[in-house]
């Protein structure tokens, strides 16, 4: 008979934890689900974040490219220009 109770008490007792532990686990799912969709946007974001710096990167050497080939440009030009003054000059003083 007291095997009997400690069992009934026991099988109690486990579906009284179980019932109150069931809205509280639904609660915890839902949060898990939330924090997983939280986590895999953010890791999309990181993603995106990561190919934008790639393009920006990519942009300003470009830019830094093209600076470049500019200030070579302006150097020839202005050595021409100098040569043409030389050779003005010279034309006029013959």
């Amino acid at each position: 008979m007291m095997k009997t109770w400690v069992g009934v008490l026991g099988i109690l007792a486990v579906a009284g934890a179980l019932s109150a532990c069931g809205p509280d686990m639904k609660v915890i799912q839902e949060n898990t689900n939330r924090a997983q969709a939280a986590q895999a946007k953010a890791e999309s974001d990181a993603t995106a974040a990561e190919q934008s710096a790639t393009t920006a990167e990519a942009a300003a050497k470009k830019a830094s490219d093209d600076a470049t080939a500019a200030e070579d440009a302006s150097r020839r030009a202005n050595d021409a220009v100098s040569r043409l003054e030389a050779a003005f000059a010279t034309s006029v003083t013959k």
